[in-house]
């Protein structure tokens, strides 16, 4: 039996869409983009400013030290000068429920929200942020529970609260009902709404104005709400892009050849099965607990991933939303108010971590991406020379903190620095031992897609085994042509002990 159950691509788009009314004739009517986000306090101008980012880490495992909680405390040693923080997904794990939000989310960002200091009050669908703080949805908060697991779970909390230093089972009653808890939690809920008040509601929250269009209006400390699943907005001319990639990760199919990816299914579901008996009374070594039962979930992400390219048929595909990037890109680009553009989704397209590099998923990640960018190359034609079309691309979903530049792909991806910002307190993994460069194209004629430059996560073995959690400040410089530095913040477990610190700062500038 699977860990957690995940619904269809058709069923995401459909749960979601209900949810913020999309499609609904009064946006139209009033001349309101539905995925366009103002943050109240933009300067307008390209002003120097940072902001943070984290991801991957909602993780409940931990009773004492969490390393969730020390990686937020990084975060809130630069928070002063933060004007926002991105999320890149997996707000809380394992299956984005309800019922995970007040200890694996409100409390250790405690600080961050409005009556954080009584956080044991707050209900997780009524937070409004002292600093926005704008997630994207990870495949942990589309996930479900089986229901067995769930009425075992929830039939077993009561003991298993008495013995957690010796049992450790991190869900309850049910899931996410496919992104409900998300939604409540960070989504402006319209379908909440009725109907005789929408139109009142849309005109007190959609009070900005963007490129000639109304847009709500996200108000620190006041309405901290998002459009829909998939949004951008801007900050000091500098434009952002958040996207659903849960939408468009379907692997293709892996046809009549599938017999290997069978027999790897076979293999893993014997090494789950096996790791899953070991799950029971456990020493009372914290880390060992939180290693086997990340090793159970990645197994269980390993065994979908290869179970979606089982499936027969053409795989589902987002296309809507893909496209509605593509155009928003491009309009990005024929601004001349915008001097950069930044992208936050959840699965990376290029990443070096040893258990997603090769997944399908990632593989079809990439793939649509880049269908997307060659669209937009095509269509804008020269740009300066050697500037890629998004200045800074982050993701989450690997366990690590990577920074990865895609090479001359020939395609609209080309020269793409990518962040994978997954480490901020699910327990980590290792690089791939193949190494630092990812290849790609027939065997024999392989090219360079991307190259690692840094990669933070799990290192060495037994007494030098070290855990290295991690968030990001970015640094954005004053005037045009953008240039970045980023500062990796870093919470390191080893011996026993923790370090804080940064790393040394890696600047990005802009070329041509």
């Amino acid at each position: 039996m699977n860990l957690a159950t995940e619904a269809g691509v058709a069923t995401k788009i459909r749960r979601m869409a209900d949810r913020v009314r999309w499609g609904h004739p009064v946006f139209a009517r009033h001349g309101i983009d539905p995925c366009r986000l103002a943050v109240a306090g933009d300067p307008g101008t390209p002003e120097a400013f940072s902001f943070l980012v984290l991801g991957d880490s909602g993780t409940g495992l931990h009773r004492r030290a969490t390393p969730q909680r020390r990686v937020a405390e990084q975060l809130l040693a630069h928070g002063a000068d933060a004007r926002f923080l991105l999320h890149t997904g997996d707000v809380v794990y394992p299956v984005g429920s309800s019922e995970q939000y007040p200890d694996n989310f409100i409390r250790p960002y405690r600080e961050w929200i409005v009556g954080g200091e009584d956080w044991r009050g707050l209900r997780y669908d009524q937070l409004v942020f002292r600093v926005p703080f704008l997630p994207v949805l990870g495949n942990h908060d589309y996930y479900d529970l089986p229901l067995p697991l769930g009425l075992l779970a929830g039939l077993t909390a009561p003991p298993r609260r008495l013995l957690r230093r010796w049992i450790q089972l991190d869900v309850g009653w049910h899931g996410s009902y496919v992104g409900q808890a998300w939604a409540r939690a960070f989504l402006d809920g319209l379908a909440a709404v009725p109907e005789a008040g929408l139109e009142e509601h849309l005109a007190r929250t959609r009070t900005a104005t963007v490129d000639g269009a109304r847009c709500l209006l996200y108000r620190p400390g006041a309405f901290t709400r998002l459009p829909h699943r998939h949004y951008t907005f801007r900050w000091a001319g500098l434009d952002v892009f958040a996207l659903d990639s849960n939408t468009f990760n379907q692997p293709l199919p892996a046809g009549d050849d599938d017999g290997e990816l069978r027999r790897r299914r076979q293999q893993l579901d014997a090494e789950r099965g096996a790791l899953l008996l070991s799950l029971g009374p456990l020493s009372g070594d914290e880390d060992a607990r939180d290693d086997r039962a990340a090793k159970a979930q990645q197994l269980d992400e390993q065994i979908r991933d290869i179970d979606k390219q089982l499936e027969s048929g053409p795989p589902a595909v987002d296309q809507e939303q893909l496209d509605w990037f593509a155009d928003a890109l491009i309009a990005s680009w024929r601004n001349p108010e915008v001097r950069g553009r930044l992208l936050v989704l959840h699965h990376p397209p290029v990443v070096t971590e040893v258990s997603k590099w090769d997944q399908g998923q990632t593989l079809a990640v990439r793939a649509r991406l880049r269908g997307v960018l060659d669209r937009v190359a095509a269509a804008l034609g020269d740009r300066p020379a050697g500037r890629p079309l998004i200045d800074l691309a982050f993701s989450g979903h690997a366990h690590c903190l990577e920074l990865l530049h895609t090479g001359d792909t020939g395609h609209g991806d080309a020269h793409i620095p990518w962040l994978i910002c997954g480490g901020s307190g699910y327990s980590l993994r290792r690089q791939r031992p193949e190494g630092p460069e990812l290849l790609e194209g027939p065997a024999g004629s392989e090219r360079v897609v991307a190259r690692s430059r840094l990669f933070l996560g799990r290192s060495g073995r037994g007494s030098s085994l070290r855990r290295s959690y991690s968030a990001l400040r970015v640094d954005v410089a004053a005037g045009s042509p953008l240039t970045l530095t980023l500062t990796p913040l870093v919470a390191e477990k080893a011996e026993g002990r923790w370090r804080h610190g940064t790393l040394d700062p890696i600047l990005l500038p802009a070329t041509g």
